[in-house]
């Protein structure tokens, strides 16, 4: 298995490994490995957003993280598998520093709100 660099650093998919599969006729398919979805309290927390009539997750991710692509850092850190379940009018939801970088202990301790 190996490392997959198809994918963009900005992609959920970077850095996910590769498998193999051979077919009953001999070709060789190449897959993607399982990404799982990290623990919410796993990211620490910057800001809070309440999202208003129009918003889209893409958007909000444009909005608030600078790249719309980035739209999957959004349901990671609010523990949802469906993004379009952020999109409910005035919900809130966190806004995260990425995976992996530090900053406290996690969970709600954000620094401001909206």
């Amino acid at each position: 298995m190996s490392t997959d660099q198809r994918y963009p650093p900005n992609s959920r998919y970077h850095g996910i490994e590769t498998a193999e599969w051979t077919e009953a006729d001999g070709r060789t398919v190449v897959y993607l490995r399982r990404r799982f979805v990290p623990d919410p309290a796993r990211f620490v927390s910057f800001q809070e957003y309440r999202v208003v009539e129009g918003d889209h997750i893409d958007r909000m991710a444009a909005a608030v993280l600078g790249d719309p692509e980035q739209f999957w850092r959004l349901p990671d850190a609010n523990g949802d598998l469906d993004a379009r379940d952020l999109e409910e009018i005035g919900r809130r939801i966190r806004l995260t520093l990425p995976e992996g970088m530090g900053g406290g202990s996690g969970g709600w301790g954000g620094a401001g709100g909206a």
